[in-house]
């Protein structure tokens, strides 16, 4: 079993060890979120392009509780995302179960960065039913793709860099931190930052990538432009940015 991670998105950003895991393995799994979930489809390509007879078992994903009251308070948020994990824990397991040979879990990006993939594997292992070895194998991560496109480095010279999430965002900015990267969005939060700069992005690695950088107050309504016009085209967005509290220096 391997958690393997397949970058952002495009076929070209795929390693040579994760291509060798996918031609190795017995069959490759899959969330689905929908009957016509895009993502899945996107895998599919990626799939085609280096391991053309690897057959793709897709899994329902259950549905995560995403009430406001139950997901206000951190302890709240926490024990939902728990819960998600073992349903998903469930579900995978039963294919699993289903299938002889070995596994690659498809985990888009890097599976180290807020990703679920890694706790579900664990949690499959804690229920007993199913005794596999299994490692995890690094991608091209959604961060990294970031700064390349925007030609930057993400921190300023021997500074830290802060990775939240967008529902921590305003912790990070009040706790003082001056880089900040931003993952799991659902729009992008930028109230009483117009003074800091941004590095935008969404659907890296894909025919509809797009990206805004530029001083928050200047650009706040072409990343809304942008990521409309990309939900739109792709069906999905997948969004990440770089907030700096200071004006970046002239290149």
């Amino acid at each position: 079993m391997r958690v393997v991670g397949i970058g952002a998105g495009h076929p070209d950003q795929v390693t040579v060890e994760a291509v060798s895991a996918m031609r190795a393995a017995r069959f490759a799994l899959v969330a689905r979120k929908s009957d016509d979930d895009p993502l899945v489809e996107a895998r599919r390509a990626l799939v085609a392009r280096h391991a053309p007879d690897l057959p793709i078992v897709t899994v329902r994903d259950p549905e995560r509780d995403r009430r406001k009251a139950s997901t206000a308070t951190r302890d709240g948020y926490e024990r939902v995302v728990a819960d998600w994990h073992d349903a998903r824990a469930e579900a995978f397991e039963a294919e699993l179960l289903a299938r002889d040979g070995d596994a690659v879990f498809l985990t888009w990006g890097d599976p180290a960065f807020y990703d679920s993939t890694i706790r579900i594997v664990e949690r499959i292992l804690a229920r007993g039913r199913v005794t596999f070895a299994w490692d995890v194998l690094p991608g091209i991560s959604a961060l990294q793709l970031l700064a390349a496109r925007h030609r930057i480095v993400l921190h300023e010279v021997g500074q830290p860099i802060l990775v939240t999430t967008e529902r921590r965002l305003a912790d990070a900015v009040a706790g003082g931190a001056d880089n900040v990267l931003v993952m799991l969005t659902s729009g992008v939060a930028l109230d009483g930052l117009d003074d800091w700069y941004l590095w935008w992005g969404a659907d890296l690695g894909t025919p509809h990538e797009r990206l805004v950088a530029g001083r928050v107050g200047d650009v706040r309504d072409d990343v809304e432009a942008a990521r409309t016009d990309v939900k739109a085209r792709a069906g999905w967005v997948m969004d990440v940015f770089l907030l700096r509290r200071t004006a970046p220096a002239a290149s």
